[in-house]
């Protein structure tokens, strides 16, 4: 009877330890909700991967000074890419393989989000990018999903204004960039749409600092606007080079100008450029009706008191991927399939570039009405009024 009793004393504890191990292995599992991001912190993009980065950071602690997302804090696992699209490869190979990330924001340019997506589709992990070019998405790929507005409805944007202002004849600029390639096809694509007759098209490199030449050319033609697509500093330089020659024709540029820094760099050359941007540009003067009015708000005050800087359209971008991201695993829990899932059917999410209605044939979730059409006046961002 004692050797009976022992035996039975020993098989409850070797269940009350095993349960215990399990419960710790289970407790260590998700001990906290590992997100990666892989951002251009430093390069020539930096402008682009600083303020993406910091507010990914303010938002994590935002998540876990609320006591994280049901109970389990986020850890923010953050790599650099420099803008490189070899090392943004290596960064989200180690997030994922070495890391073990639930999901990854980034990257900050089209051309490093490219790069990286066979790798997040292969290894069936959620990636919310913060570069804007639409074959991020289109096709639609399973794990890959954009909290930008898209290049192609910012090019329908630049083009309606166009129509408006009766202007017939354009030239395009575009930098040699993943994004820049990617405007550029559709600035070709749409223009006829618009009535509007490209009579010069051209390129330049990342690295180049003297666009003289592509505008003497363009100069020479019968172009009533000019049209400049790129995100690179190269987009100062058309604008001071412009000046430069003396043409006065207007100067529309892209998406990528959302950053009051390039106004800064560009000096007076800037002022009347016109671009399609998001309302977050111009929060203080958005209707407190509009339904993104709160989120403006709330984000450029906490950004601007947080890191004594002006708030930008890309900081924005991260935002929206973070919160996003904690409304989706709220209901998910630690597991990527779900996760994804639920990313995906994200409804009237209202973030700083619009209201993200998500579905399984659209993985951005935008329409074209998120974009305001802006201008440079007396170095501030202000609503273009044609």
């Amino acid at each position: 009877m004692k050797k009976l009793f022992s035996i039975v004393i020993a098989l409850l504890l070797i269940s009350i330890f095993s349960a215990a191990y399990a419960a710790g292995e289970k407790e260590e599992a998700i001990g906290s909700y590992k997100i990666g991001a892989v951002f251009a912190i430093t390069g020539p993009a930096s402008w682009l991967g600083e303020p993406e980065r910091n507010t990914a950071e303010m938002v994590a602690k935002m998540i876990n000074d609320k006591g994280g997302i049901n109970g389990i804090p986020v850890e923010l696992v953050i790599e650099d890419s420099v803008g490189d699209e070899t090392k943004a490869v290596n960064a989200v190979k180690k997030l994922i393989n070495s890391d073990n990330v639930l999901a990854i924001i980034g990257t900050s340019r089209s051309g490093t989000t490219m790069a990286v997506i066979p790798i997040v589709e292969k290894a069936q992990t959620p990636l919310i990018s913060c570069a804007a070019a639409e074959t991020i998405i289109e096709p639609v790929k399973k794990w890959v999903f954009k909290t930008p507005q898209s290049d192609r409805f910012a090019v329908l944007r630049i083009y309606e204004t166009m129509q408006e202002m009766g202007i017939k004849k354009i030239a395009i600029m575009s930098g040699t960039t993943g994004f820049g390639s990617a405007g550029r096809e559709q600035l070709r694509n749409l223009a006829s749409d618009y009535g509007l007759t490209i009579v010069a098209d051209e390129t330049y490199g990342p690295q180049d600092t003297d666009m003289t030449s592509q505008l003497t050319k363009i100069r020479g033609t019968d172009a009533q606007a000019l049209v400049n697509w790129s995100i690179v500093p190269a987009q100062v330089i058309v604008a001071k080079n412009m000046r430069q020659l003396g043409m006065d024709i207007p100067l529309f540029l892209s998406h990528g100008f959302g950053n009051i820094k390039f106004v800064e760099a560009a000096g007076k050359a800037a002022e009347g450029i016109i671009f399609p941007a998001g309302r977050l540009l111009v929060a203080d003067v958005v209707p407190r009706s509009n339904p993104q009015y709160k989120v403006l708000t709330e984000y450029k005050k906490m950004y601007e008191a947080e890191f004594n800087e002006p708030v930008s359209t890309f900081g924005g971008h991260a935002w929206d991927a973070m919160w996003i991201l904690d409304e989706a695993l709220k209901k998910s829990g630690p597991d990527k399939a779900k996760l994804r899932d639920e990313i995906e059917n994200v409804k009237n999410f209202v973030g700083t570039g619009g209201v993200f209605n998500f579905s399984p044939a659209d993985h951005n979730g935008l329409t074209p009405d998120a974009f305001e059409m802006l201008t440079v006046k007396d170095g501030k961002f202000a609503i273009f009024q044609r």
